[in-house]
């Protein structure tokens, strides 16, 4: 009763905070946070002995079930702990702002549909609110309805609709191949299945999730979404809705591929790439909240290198199992920090842009060290969380690659993985050290726009806090906090607990941490403030010198979608005009012979052509919501050809 409560409490509760938010904004903020902090504590109720399983079985034919524990349930608390905060802070930050009733009426059945999606025993109930979220969130995106929200939530739509119908098709190959979508049942059966369709079906699933996750090359939308949402859907955005998309990648990769090592390897090159192309893109990066969204991209890389690991090592996998997971967590109390701070610097400045905000940090030391303390977890500072999960993501390559080379197999791929991961870690230090230098350091411009009064009430000020002291608190109590987690959800992985403990801040671990550092020293010298920076009697200027020609959503996606759009208007048009050939080549024969000419009667606005109108926001999004699918059932015949040959 308990998880049927949580998942649709949420989505009940967001049809009547439309109305009451339109009467009242208190009294819309005071039932947000009600909400959310219900939600909470059922999540914590699950870690002592809740429901463990629920659902509605006639739902649909399939039904829909749910189950807790072990990751499930780990992955419920983070994101009610997330909701709460975000709702702590939402009153300050929209305060006066229009349309809020639509936000906050889609941020509660947001997470009703997040919910659904941890909380999933099967592959169809897993789907069925992957969507549904997708098509929630999406109006955060769009909430601001300025031109760059709505081109950016066109690709978040497109990205979401082709990522959720390839998944689909997935899961009609793997429900054809096992005849059934419970997991548990899955594994047992997914022995039996030819390796070709095994993998298909793990491809085509791979994409449905990457695509939410930020997974290279399905992250255009990450950095083009985050900058122009509101910070509390930034803040949910990075920190929890890409995770439903790592959870996916887990669930697949740990039971339907267990024993598959080539999945691991499948995984492993878009983990990779994903890792460090993200790094590289917040370095040049010169707005805030695009810089964060990059590192998000960046950060994915990391956890899905951590889920490709544990596929490779196997039953010796535990290592990146527990890295996985704590990245997981500390990403997400990292992002919610920092783009929470993230707003506190908008709702001041009103800008986001790098010229704009240097200097803003000065003599506001909560906002210093809540930003300094996320900035020194992100990137693996030694004493916070973010190094306790590097640490262990970065043993469980260098432990696969020395079983390798025990076994007098190539290990030199991922040898090279491992530097790259250093080299991404480095390159993390670089961006955030940027930023702290800029918002906190730097000489303030003139023509900064200053806010009246306190430049963040009192409920900000606790969430920063509380993300702040967590990231250092975590880190220096590892064995006693984040070890205890990550025992507690290793089941979902199917991986035994860690025999031994790791000694997190012995040389040899310090020595990948300090590797990384130095790489970043040298990274924020030479390029952040010399190659990217200009200095004049003004002050500093802060250049943006990304090509644009490696915009791969303007350069590749746009380009990709007219070729297979006017593809398709001349296949229509073809079939069009042989349709209407035979039709009126009927109706002539009919009629042939007669005396008189027979004209049926014509509607003359039947298919005319009408006077071009300007579109609003929603038709544009339907419109690309319609591309979408019709590109997305393109690939899924495709993909049926293919497997049937």
């Amino acid at each position: 009763m308990i998880l049927l409560v949580m998942v649709f409490l949420p989505i009940a509760a967001a049809l009547v905070t439309f109305p009451v938010c339109r009467r009242s904004a208190k009294a819309g903020n005071a039932l947000i946070i009600a909400v959310t902090a219900l939600i909470f504590v059922l999540a914590l109720s699950l870690l002592f002995g809740g429901d463990k399983a629920g659902g509605a079985a006639g739902f649909r034919g399939m039904g829909i079930s749910f189950e807790s524990g072990s990751l499930r349930t780990v992955m419920v608390v983070l994101a009610a702990f997330m909701w709460l905060m975000t709702a702590l802070v939402s009153p300050e930050y929209f305060s006066g702002a229009e349309r809020t009733e639509r936000y906050f009426m889609f941020y509660l059945w947001t997470l009703g549909a997040l919910l659904g999606v941890f909380l999933a025993a099967d592959l169809l109930t897993l789907f069925i609110f992957f969507e549904m979220m997708s098509f929630t969130s999406y109006v955060w995106v769009v909430q601001n309805e300025t031109p760059e929200a709505i081109r950016a939530s066109e690709t978040y739509l497109f990205i979401a609709v082709i990522g959720g119908l390839t998944m689909l098709m997935g899961i009609f190959l793997l429900y054809s191949a096992v005849g059934t979508l419970n997991l548990g049942e899955i594994l047992a059966r997914a022995g039996s299945m030819d390796m070709k369709r095994r993998l298909t079906v793990g491809i085509c699933i791979l994409i449905g999730f990457g695509a939410k996750a930020g997974m290279f090359p399905l992250h255009i939308w990450l950095p083009k979404a985050h900058p122009v949402a509101p910070a509390p859907a930034s803040a949910l955005l990075s920190g929890i809705l890409t995770k439903s998309g790592i959870f996916g990648v887990i669930a697949v990769t740990c039971w339907l591929f267990e024993g598959v090592a080539s999945w691991g390897n499948i995984l492993l090159v878009p983990a990779v790439i994903t890792m460090v192309l993200g790094a590289v893109m917040a370095v040049f990066s010169v707005d805030l909240k695009r810089t964060l969204a990059c590192s998000s991209m960046s950060q994915i890389g990391f956890i899905l290198t951590g889920i490709s690991m544990c596929a490779l090592l196997g039953g010796h996998g535990g290592i990146a199992a527990y890295g996985t997971v704590l990245h997981v967590l500390n990403h997400s109390l990292i992002k919610l920090t920092l783009f929470v701070a993230a707003g506190v610097v908008y709702l001041n400045v009103h800008s986001l842009n790098l010229n704009d905000i240097r200097g803003f940090g000065r003599g506001k030391p909560l906002l210093m060290l809540a930003f300094l303390s996320g900035a020194c977890s992100i990137a693996g500072i030694p004493g916070f969380g973010g190094y306790i999960s590097k640490t262990l993501l970065h043993e469980s390559i260098a432990e696969y690659a020395e079983l390798l080379a025990e076994q007098g197999l190539n290990a030199a791929p991922y040898h090279a993985a491992e530097w790259l991961f250093l080299l991404s870690g480095g390159l993390t230090l670089a961006y955030m050290a940027r930023l702290f230098y800029i918002l906190f350091i730097a000489r303030k411009p003139e023509h900064q726009h200053r806010k009246e009064g306190r430049y963040m009430q009192t409920p900000t000020a606790a969430v920063l806090a509380i993300g702040g002291i967590l990231m250092p608190l975590l880190g220096l109590t590892a064995h006693s906090s984040m070890d205890k987690i990550a025992e507690y959800a290793v089941e979902f992985f199917r991986r035994h607990p860690m025999e031994h403990s790791v000694h997190y801040f012995s040389p040899v671990n310090l020595k990948g941490a300090g590797i990384s550092i130095l790489i970043g020293c040298a990274v924020f010298a030479l390029v952040g403030m010399k190659l990217l920076t200009k200095r004049g009697e003004a002050g500093e200027k802060y250049l943006d010198v990304w090509p644009k020609a490696l915009d791969m959503e303007n350069s590749f996606f746009r380009p990709l979608l007219k070729v297979l759009s006017f593809a398709g208007a001349v296949v229509a048009r073809a079939v069009e005009t042989a349709g209407a050939a035979v039709i009126y080549g009927a109706v002539d024969l009919m009629f042939a012979g007669a005396e008189n000419e027979v004209c049926p009667p014509q509607d003359e606005n039947f298919s005319g052509y009408v006077e071009k109108r300007e579109r609003s926001s929603i038709q544009r999004s339907f419109s690309c919501d319609l591309l979408a699918a019709a590109l997305g059932v393109s690939c899924i015949l495709i993909l049926v050809l293919v497997e049937i040959l």
